[in-house]
């Protein structure tokens, strides 16, 4: 039996203009979603930085955004402010839920950031246990962050590693925060990245903290669970680094997971 993700939400985006609305807003290509292809996606601020990211899934011609239950309101009131003349309805689906588990379940499709996180599938989920925590722990054995690892309105897309995890296209044409995103890829000019952080002992430090090699600073963490989390790190800083590393009074270990490829996460 698969687990309800009780910290998701669903926000539906229906109507004849639902896949040509979304595609002039969020990251990737709206073209490519099938009822059998899910998509990673994030919806950035002009400036290009990241306001929300989610998944989209599509049934019965009516596109189902999983996203964040905390920023869902946030997302939706967004969307309704580009809505313009645009034919579609929005509304979140409080009679849907987010299902998943790390093994194939009927109806899911694999996680389309990486296939390892599991296996996700948009439907009724009365009755299911709660796997918030389940999926949590999943997640960060595999460093993948998510919304509230790098906040809204802090990190662009590419620092936050949204085109290693297949959330950015870079032919579909334009969308909201895209001048700024193609220039940073094809420049090279993105210079951090969101990694995982562990403490070697205890719990890490809160948000914000430095992560420092001797007198040099390495990053901060934007997000703690326990005694792992995610630090905004700079690479070439981190290249030259030599550990032990530390945050606060807590000694740290900062890796690259195993996805984060091409040449700014090398």
């Amino acid at each position: 039996m698969p687990f309800v993700l009780s910290d998701r939400a669903v926000i539906s985006v229906s109507g004849p203009e639902a896949k040509t609305f979304l595609q002039g807003l969020v990251t990737n290509d709206t073209t490519l979603l099938t009822p059998e292809r899910p998509l990673y996606a994030a919806l950035l601020a002009p400036q290009g930085k990241t306001l929300f990211d989610f998944l989209l899934h599509e049934q019965n011609g009516v596109v189902l955004i999983d996203c964040a239950d905390a920023s869902a309101a946030a997302l939706l009131k967004r969307l309704s402010m580009y809505r313009l003349r645009a034919k579609v309805e929005l509304a979140q689906r409080t009679d849907l839920s987010v299902l998943w588990d790390n093994a194939p379940f009927e109806g899911a499709s694999a996680d389309p950031r990486l296939a390892a996180l599991g296996w996700r599938k948009i439907a009724a989920g009365a009755g299911l246990a709660d796997g918030r925590d389940k999926y949590l722990d999943h997640r960060l054995s595999f460093g993948v962050p998510e919304g509230g690892d790098f906040g809204s309105d802090k990190m662009f897309a590419l620092d936050a590693g949204l085109d290693e995890l297949h959330g950015v296209s870079f032919d579909k044409g334009c969308y909201v925060g895209q001048e700024l995103t193609s220039r940073m890829k094809h420049r090279s000019t993105a210079r951090r990245r969101l990694l995982p952080i562990a403490a070697a002992q205890g719990e890490l430090p809160s948000a914000s903290t430095d992560v420092r090699s001797g007198d040099a600073s390495l990053g901060e963490i934007t997000s703690t669970y326990g005694a792992h989390g995610f630090a905004s790190i700079r690479l070439d800083r981190l290249g030259e680094a030599h550990p032990p590393f530390r945050a606060g009074d807590v000694t740290v270990a900062v890796t690259k997971p195993a996805w984060l490829t091409g040449p700014s996460g090398t």
